[in-house]
């Protein structure tokens, strides 16, 4: 549902209140959500994609291992059902062909299964399960799902720069999970004000300590219109570990469908 105006976005962007009392609660709820509609509104439509990237893993003594790997992605033209994703490693070859296939849904449990060569099996990610890491990265597996507009309650907390040595100035929200069996109960994103980029986001485990904290860099801009992060660097707070994905080659509307996102063909997935 995207109901509200841009006019109302305006409109709040004038008061200018932070931090917002009790009473302005409404307000801030109803900025934050026109804030992250304009955000989902700017990246419609663009078909699909096919992401050529890097996975840098390190750990809390500074050693670091690699990963090359593909990640496919279609959109889904339908407002109340979500993505669909691949991700295809193809190095190194201990993990070679191990795939992992996103159907992302809004308020219902995302459906994934992961593709296993060694064993030659498919394995289904219980619901339960989602927070735990993906293939030992600090990415847990609902962060490779769609981040589909829907499954968050938002609410705006202030302006502020989007980084300590940057003149960028973002919109501060805090994103609270709607669906069941999220390992995070709250996120605190950071969206750029010229273009509404997600720039930063702070992930709050479920004691709503800060577990692990995303940033957003490189953006270049693709077809005139959808702008897209070519480093994306996670730092765990709690345990000191650390993973990078370098976007090396993105090319979109390649004529995915979906039979390119099948439960059947996972295990040819190329």
């Amino acid at each position: 549902m995207r109901t509200l105006s841009f006019a109302l976005f305006l409109g709040l962007s004038m008061t200018g209140l932070s931090p917002l009392s009790p009473a302005l609660a409404g307000e801030a709820e109803d900025k934050g959500r026109a804030i992250a509609e304009e955000w989902d509104r700017r990246d419609q439509g663009f078909g699909d994609t096919v992401s050529v990237m890097k996975m840098v893993l390190e750990n809390a003594h500074g050693q670091t291992s690699e990963r090359r790997m593909r990640f496919k992605t279609l959109e889904n033209p339908d407002p109340k059902d979500g993505d669909r994703s691949l991700i295809i490693f193809d190095k190194p070859r201990d993990i070679k062909g191990t795939a992992l296939l996103t159907f992302s849904h809004i308020l219902e449990p995302d459906d994934q299964w992961l593709y296993l060569p060694a064993v030659k099996r498919i394995k289904r990610i219980s619901s339960k399960n989602k927070s735990g890491p993906f293939v030992g990265s600090e990415f847990a597996y609902e962060d490779f799902s769609a981040q589909e507009l829907e499954k968050y309650s938002y609410k705006f907390l202030r302006e502020e720069p989007c980084a300590a040595d940057s003149k960028d100035v973002c919109f501060v929200l805090e994103q609270k999970p709607l669906y069941e069996n999220s390992g995070y109960t709250r996120l605190i994103a950071w969206y750029d004000k010229d273009e509404y980029r997600q720039r930063r986001i702070e992930y709050y485990d479920r004691k709503g300590s800060l577990l692990k904290t995303l940033t957003f860099s490189d953006y270049r801009k693709y077809l005139g219109q959808y702008w897209r992060p070519h480093d994306m660097y996670m730092v765990n707070a709690q345990n000191g570990k650390k993973t990078r994905l370098i976007f090396e080659k993105i090319t979109f509307r390649n004529g995915l469908s979906e039979r390119d996102f099948n439960r059947n063909t996972l295990k040819r997935a190329r």
